[in-house]
């Protein structure tokens, strides 16, 4: 099985780039699944469903980059504003991904992980992704991080409840509350921080996705909608990234 780096390695000589070219963790705000579906005549819910089937081909795709971590905003703590009919579409959706992408998943060593609370997420939706997650836990290649009911300024709260109540059990220091410790204490600790925010849809918002993560990822939006997203897109993103210069500030 090839290493992260042999398949980077490969990616860069394909696109004419250097290695450190290429992003290690992406991240993408899926949005347009709605328009995608206003503009063929059809129902919402079949923008979802399409939106939902291009997830696959896009992690698959990212496995072969050589792409360590790709996470995806699935559904925002905002959401839960939308219709109830759109909503309850939504949750059996995601029961049927997370069922349906198991043998992909195992086939290619991807990890399935979850970004998000699981207070408020139907049963069947629960059971489904812990299921999901527990058959994969043990895969060594790509993590698929899931943002399923998630808010950056929830997890930043949830993040600090959790080290405040270390603190009170005299189990952290206050000098011993840094950047680190914050970053321990997120949903994913040890889920890369992304080099490359993709949104799709033409959208020029964060909306409240992975605030405490992105302070120094490189940004890329294009107008294609999430359901016309393809592995074209995916290098074009990619090209983009290439092109700046990470100075973090340093000149």
């Amino acid at each position: 099985m090839e290493t992260f780096e042999q398949k980077l390695s490969k990616t860069a000589k394909r696109l004419g780039l250097k290695i450190e070219q290429i992003p290690r963790n992406i991240a993408v705000i899926m949005d347009g699944n709605g328009r995608w579906a206003q503009q063929k005549s059809l129902p919402r819910v079949m923008g979802h469903r399409q939106g939902a089937s291009i997830i696959e081909k896009i992690s698959l795709f990212c496995v072969d980059l050589g792409i360590e971590s790709l996470t995806l905003y699935s559904f925002s703590t905002e959401n839960w504003k939308r219709p109830k009919a759109e909503i309850q579409a939504l949750m059996h959706i995601h029961s049927e991904y997370l069922v349906d992408i198991r043998p992909t998943l195992m086939k290619n060593n991807v990890k399935l992980i979850h970004l998000g609370r699981k207070e408020g997420l139907p049963e069947p939706v629960l059971k489904d992704l812990a299921d999901t997650m527990e058959q994969t836990s043990a895969n060594t290649g790509m993590t698929l991080a899931l943002a399923l009911n998630y808010s950056g300024r929830t997890e930043i709260v949830d993040a600090t409840r959790k080290i405040a109540e270390a603190y009170k059990k005299g189990d952290l220091r206050l000098q011993d509350i840094d950047e680190q410790c914050i970053s321990q204490n997120l949903y994913a600790n040890n889920l890369g921080h992304p080099d490359l925010l993709i949104r799709t849809a033409n959208e020029l918002r964060i909306s409240n996705f992975l605030l405490w993560q992105i302070s120094y990822s490189e940004f890329y939006v294009t107008k294609t909608l999430w359901p016309d997203f393809n592995k074209a897109s995916v290098e074009e993103a990619i090209m983009a990234y290439a092109s700046r210069k990470r100075r973090f500030g340093s000149i």
